[in-house]
Order: C-alpha cells, then sequence, then structure tokens
C-alpha cells in the first residue's frame, strides 16, 4: 500500500510541470487527494463496509469535485489533473499509469446490473471533458481527445477525437503534408472560435 500511495505522488511529479515537489503535491492536488480517498474507500468496500465506503466517498467528492465509486477497480499510477468534475462509475476499471483531465467521465448506459461502465487500458490519456460510456474497452496507450465520446471499443495506440468518437488516422499511419496542413487549419479554427491567442499556452 504505501509504495502505491509512493507512486500516485511519483506520477504527479514526473507528469505535471507545475509540480514544484513533494509537499506540494501532497497538500494541494485534489486529484491526489481524490485517488488516495478512492484507495480507502474500496478497501473499505472489499471489507463489506459499503455504507462506509459511500459515505466516506461522498465526503471525498466534496472535497475534491472528484466522484470515485469505491467497487472501481483503478490500477496504479493514476493522475488526474484538475481534478474537479471526474466521474468514475461502480463497474470502472482504469488500468496503470493513466492520465486523465478534468470533466472526465467514465459512465453507464444502462440501468441494468453487472458490467457497464468501460475498462480503460495502460497509459491511456483521457482528454478534458472527455465522456467513455458503457462497458467498452480503451486498448493500451490510447489517447482520447477532450470532450470526445467514446460508445465503442478503442484499439490499442488509437487516438479518438470528436462526438461520437472516431479514429484520427488508422494505426501505424503516418499523417502526410495535407493532412497536417489540413489538422493544423482545423486547430486555428478551434482557437479562433475560442478567441485563443497565439501566445496562449496552458
Amino acid at each position: 500500500m504505501w509504495s502505491t500511495l509512493r507512486r500516485d505522488v511519483g506520477v504527479i511529479l514526473e507528469r505535471d510541470p507545475a509540480a514544484r515537489g513533494v509537499l506540494d503535491v501532497v497538500l494541494t492536488y485534489p486529484g491526489l487527494h481524490a485517488v488516495w480517498g478512492y484507495r480507502f474507500t474500496h478497501q473499505l468496500w472489499r471489507l463489506r463496509l459499503c455504507l462506509l465506503a459511500r459515505v466516506v466517498a461522498s465526503s471525498v467528492r466534496v472535497f475534491t469535485g472528484v466522484d470515485i465509486h469505491p467497487a472501481a477497480l483503478i490500477g496504479q499510477g493514476l493522475f488526474i489533473d484538475h481534478a474537479t468534475g471526474v466521474v468514475i462509475g461502480e463497474t470502472a476499471q482504469v488500468g496503470d499509469d493513466v492520465t486523465m483531465y478534468h470533466g472526465v467521465t467514465l459512465g453507464g448506459l444502462t440501468l441494468n446490473k453487472g458490467k457497464r461502465h468501460p475498462t480503460i487500458g495502460d497509459r491511456v490519456m483521457i482528454g478534458a471533458g472527455a465522456k467513455i460510456l458503457g462497458p467498452v474497452v480503451v486498448g493500451d496507450d490510447s489517447r482520447i481527445g477532450a470532450n470526445a465520446v467514446v460508445v465503442h471499443d478503442v484499439a490499442p495506440n488509437s487516438v479518438i477525437v470528436g462526438v461520437p468518437g472516431r479514429v484520427l488516422a488508422p494505426q501505424g499511419h503516418v499523417a502526410g503534408p495535407a493532412e497536417v496542413v489540413n489538422l493544423l487549419e482545423r486547430v486555428g479554427e478551434l482557437e479562433r472560435h475560442l478567441g485563443v491567442d497565439d501566445d496562449f499556452v496552458i
């Protein structure tokens, strides 16, 4: 358990250039607090203290803005950047070294019991506002674009964008000059639509 908690801190130091040290991460990162809260409530759930687990999880949600069901299965090295608005459902499974941003939902599409939430592979990156719905599988090393809505399985090493989510390019495909220009034009249109300056950096 202690090695898992240390790894939770370590991945933030590795992946977030804004992190200024262990104390900064431990005291000020709500995503870390949410993950640690989940790890505690998951142990309570495994001990069949389900009501207590749900009560503690609700308290964690109030303080962090992250709603993770205690029954979800989450691997090591999850980094939730900016945290607010993240929802991870009861039967969701998240692999190791996953990165997700604010507003991500791993949700269900049915009221039936059983597996109804996504399974996320290892080293997946999920952009801000993305919704992955139903018992779909997102393969290892895939990237889900911001605000994408995914309702079908995603092959490993895929890049998914749009509503509904679609593969940006086939696996192993190297974009040609025309495709790069088209992509840059689309990014430019989005920036103009959002009123983003050229010097704007997230």
